[in-house]
């Protein structure tokens, strides 16, 4: 390749962000929140078990 040359890294990873930005209206949406806090409720049984089990 010539240094004048564009190698395509950028251009070829364009279509996946345009596909992965796109907003679809039959998609699951959830709160990040919620997603947070399932996992420190997770954690939090993980940890209540283990004390149990001894």
């Amino acid at each position: 390749m010539s240094k004048g040359q564009n190698s395509g890294g950028l251009m070829s990873s364009a279509g996946l962000v345009r596909y992965f930005d796109a907003e679809d209206r039959n998609a699951i949406r959830v709160d990040p929140k919620t997603i947070v806090a399932s996992g420190v409720l997770f954690g939090i049984g993980i940890l209540v078990l283990n004390a149990l089990a001894f």
